[in-house]
């Protein structure tokens, strides 16, 4: 592979600016993606946190929708947290009406599973795919993963098995945030499929 690996962070709403932030210090080239050109440049893609919703709608009036869908197909690396998560699923049991998602992960998830904003908390949780120490995890009106496909690989879970981290093929999704934590293991997870991807 020629350079760095460019990895692409959906702008339409949410922490990009602190997903940019992380990806920044991982030698890779970081660009905001909002349209299909900004996509077909990238070597994979980061679905921040935000709301669903609203990322639904935007990617929609913006074009991206059905190209983010196909690259998924395609194996496009991607990395979701929390309202990313939800883009990812291929089933919400709690969605809006007439909300879509981008799917490509097998699993079910539902929305605002922890409840509201002044139900947020944080807590440490032991990741053997990722080492010592535990990841420190931040939780904002957060989504679970209800069911899994026979692919999904769980990466955690809590409370009563909770699942709030996965994988599947080129998808790494968390409900949880650990852009704003300062955690980088699941980024450089992820941009290890990204390099493994483009060379």
């Amino acid at each position: 592979m020629a350079g760095r690996a460019r990895v692409g962070v959906l702008a339409l709403q949410g922490d990009v600016r602190e997903h940019t932030s992380v990806l920044s210090e991982l030698d890779v080239e970081v660009t905001s993606v909002r349209t299909v050109g900004d996509l077909s440049a990238v070597d994979g893609l980061v679905l921040p946190g935000g709301e669903s919703s609203v990322i639904d709608k935007l990617s929609r009036m913006f074009g991206v929708a059905d190209p983010i869908r196909q690259a998924i197909d395609s194996g496009l690396p991607v990395f979701g947290t929390c309202a990313g998560l939800i883009m990812l699923a291929e089933r919400l049991v709690d969605g809006i009406a007439g909300q879509q998602t981008f799917g490509g992960l097998d699993v079910t998830v539902q929305r605002n599973a922890f409840g509201s904003q002044t139900d947020s908390f944080e807590t440490d949780l032991d990741i053997p795919e990722l080492g010592a120490p535990p990841v420190h995890a931040v939780f904002i009106r957060a989504p679970v993963v209800t069911q899994t496909g026979p692919h999904v690989r769980v990466l955690s879970e809590i409370d009563n098995r909770r699942i709030v981290a996965v994988e599947e093929r080129n998808i790494i999704a968390t409900s949880f945030h650990p852009e704003v934590t300062g955690e980088r293991r699941f980024h450089e997870r992820f941009i290890e499929r990204v390099r493994s991807q483009a060379s």
